[in-house]
């Protein structure tokens, strides 16, 4: 079976890449280029406001990088409990392209063609990716869809007083933001010692696990997948830096 991991240049895709290696032959990692943040900014303030994404951008500034200081040792950790490498991904597979859905990205997919290609932490994939190949496109969704699509899903469930969904997800990728038939979902149990950034490495453990299984599925014929139904869905954001300091004063919520 042939693996391509399509994947953004971050952490998690080593931690997906060095799990897996040992496992499942992956031809090819396919790193896009980090969309231009200015065009994303604009997106949002189209979509949100502007005086709310600029909120957003202070809890991205200040808040996260004062989390990630302070949670060293715990990521360092959780890091070591479940295994999770970024070792670096040996050069002479790893293919750089401009976007997921650039032109170089659709060729390179066509020559290997592989079985299944993993997608990890890109932009959305256009329907002329998806169909440019015969494979099957699986995607780790660290939130539990549809409940919690978009980012921080952990962090979302926690504020909702919805820890029986505060998990992650497997699930096959369509056109949409985390619309997929789910393939797999685990639920995570972070324990007081965790917040916003330490929540993501027990959602990658679970994660791994799961797409081990997953593609194991794949190679014994017995995928399968299935959609909620009469389930509430909804896209979630960044929290804004007010809305992330009022909780944790008043719900404990880190």
């Amino acid at each position: 079976m042939k693996i391509v991991l399509l994947a953004g240049n971050g952490e998690s895709t080593k931690f997906m890449y060095n799990a897996l290696k040992d496992d499942f032959s992956i031809e090819k990692v396919i790193i896009e280029k980090k969309a231009s943040s200015i065009n994303m900014i604009k997106r949002r303030i189209k979509k949100l406001g502007f005086l709310h994404v600029v909120n957003q951008i202070f809890f991205q500034l200040i808040v996260q990088k004062l989390l990630k200081i302070t949670s060293t040792s715990r990521i360092k950790y959780l890091k070591s409990k479940f295994k999770l490498s970024n070792e670096i991904i040996p050069s002479e597979i790893l293919l750089n392209v401009p976007s997921v859905n650039h032109e170089e990205c659709i060729e390179a997919l066509k020559e290997i063609n592989p079985d299944v290609i993993i997608v990890n932490g890109t932009r959305i994939i256009s329907s002329k990716v998806l169909k440019s190949v015969d494979a099957i496109f699986v995607n780790t969704h660290i939130g539990i869809t549809p409940q919690y699509r978009g980012v921080h899903g952990a962090y979302w469930a926690l504020i909702n007083n919805d820890a029986k969904n505060c998990g992650v997800t497997i699930h096959l990728v369509d056109p949409g933001i985390d619309t997929g038939s789910i393939l797999k979902q685990e639920i995570i149990h972070p324990s007081s010692k965790d917040n916003f950034i330490t929540y993501t490495y027990h959602q990658y453990g679970a994660a791994i696990l799961m797409m081990k299984s997953v593609l194991q599925d794949v190679i014994n014929g017995n995928l399968k997948a299935y959609d909620k139904e009469k389930v509430k869905s909804k896209l979630y954001y960044h929290p804004t830096m007010t809305f992330y300091l009022y909780n944790l004063i008043m719900n404990k919520i880190k």
